[in-house]
């Protein structure tokens, strides 16, 4: 039995055909990782031919949802990289406590999971009462997930040993409620948190910020988009803000390195003061 895959030309003709069709631009992804997820997609819903793939998601609104959902889900955890968060808590909250009020802009939030660990990091400093998380992402499906709180109770001791390694000191399970399968985080933090659709690659800034997080979202993106979106990043957040990169990803490249200075060991910047 021969399997299909798409090639190089059939994914430009999509990536062309959803611009068309949905007004979604992924021409500036990087195309080793679009080509290995969308043949994925290709894989899983057994389509027999390019053209099958083509038209179910020319004539299917609801299946294009699915195509999103696919090509744009990021794996993540709670407090993944605890030392990130170690240094969050020694380096920037303290910092951020000195504002009256806290907007912290989370790009590429997924299921939410950075932003629930957000949340609770900022409780734990005693200054969610006076924080707003805007939490956003590309895809409508993994916002709705993210909204309900609720995560597979299974993930909750590799979430807890996260914590701990953050520097974390309570008993993370009074977090959450065990339901079942399920553990349900705190409304206290869900009532914090803003979830919204937001494109990185066609949508403008929306506020200011004193912190802003996007961390392995650019890895996806062509050197050109990168550059795009943090200047979108260095619009949007404030002076002496804080802007937080994947491990992989860095402002180095960009016309907009010369105004931050990097906390040392860490892919976090601080906007000097204009």
């Amino acid at each position: 039995m021969t399997t299909h895959t798409i090639n190089d030309e059939q994914l430009e003709f999509l990536l062309s055909d959803l611009l068309e069709w949905y007004g979604y631009d992924f021409t500036d992804y990087t195309r080793a990782s679009l080509k290995r997820r969308v043949n994925r997609l290709f894989g899983l819903d057994k389509f027999v031919s390019f053209a099958e793939f083509r038209y179910r998601l020319q004539t299917d609104p609801i299946y294009f949802k699915r195509f999103v959902e696919q090509i744009t889900v990021n794996v993540t955890e709670m407090f993944r990289d605890p030392e990130f968060y170690s240094a969050l808590r020694k380096e920037v909250l303290p910092n951020l406590g000195t504002y009256p009020m806290i907007r912290i802009w989370l790009a590429g939030c997924s299921t939410g999971e950075e932003a629930y660990s957000m949340a609770i990091l900022l409780h734990e400093h005693n200054l969610l009462q006076k924080a707003l998380i805007y939490a956003t992402d590309l895809n409508p499906a993994v916002l709705e997930r993210a909204g309900r709180g609720t995560f597979p109770l299974a993930y909750m001791k590799q979430y807890s040993e996260n914590y701990i390694g953050s520097g974390g000191k309570n008993d993370f399970s009074a977090y959450y409620t065990a339901n079942y399968n399920s553990a349900k985080f705190d409304d206290l933090f869900r009532s914090k948190i803003i979830f919204s659709t937001h494109n990185l690659v066609s949508d403008h800034s929306f506020n200011e910020f004193q912190l802003i997080l996007c961390r392995n979202v650019l890895i996806y993106f062509e050197r050109n988009l990168q550059a795009k979106v943090l200047e979108l990043f260095d619009n949007s957040l404030e002076s002496l803000g804080y802007l937080a990169l994947g491990s992989k990803e860095t402002i180095d490249f960009t016309s907009i390195a010369k105004v931050y200075k990097r906390i040392p060991g860490q892919k976090i910047w601080r906007k000097r003061s204009s």
